[in-house]
């Protein structure tokens, strides 16, 4: 099973100028955890829109079959990207998806939105 991160590349921090910026913060965190992805098992994707705008920029953490995240409030930064990477490489190896907070990447520590159970596999 495939581990996902996805990353809002629309999203917006509330200092974003559209005058001076010529990517959203989304964008650039986009880039940031696609480079630091690189070589890893684990696959990005971008979306227009995780609606968690006053949580920018989100990312969320999904597999099939296992418990899935959505984190927030980061800066578009090589250290954010990394962290995102590496809890995302332990979420791939935990047969749950749920890693012991012992094991979290300081980067990722209160960045925690909302976690959804997995959907069943029968009705």
């Amino acid at each position: 099973m495939t581990t996902w991160i996805t990353v809002c590349d629309t999203c917006k921090r509330d200092d974003w100028n559209a005058e001076t910026d010529a990517q959203t913060d989304g964008e650039r965190l986009a880039i940031a955890v696609e480079t630091a992805a690189e070589g890893t098992d684990v696959k990005t994707r971008r979306v227009s829109c995780l609606m968690g705008c006053s949580h920018s920029c989100n990312i969320a953490i999904q597999a099939p079959g296992k418990l899935a995240y959505t984190l927030g409030k980061f800066d578009a930064s090589t250290e954010a990207a990394e962290g995102i990477v590496e809890y995302a490489k332990k979420h791939a190896a935990a047969a749950t998806g749920q890693v012991p907070f012992r094991e979290w990447p300081q980067a990722i520590k209160g960045h925690f939105i909302t976690r959804h159970p997995p959907l069943p596999d029968a009705e």
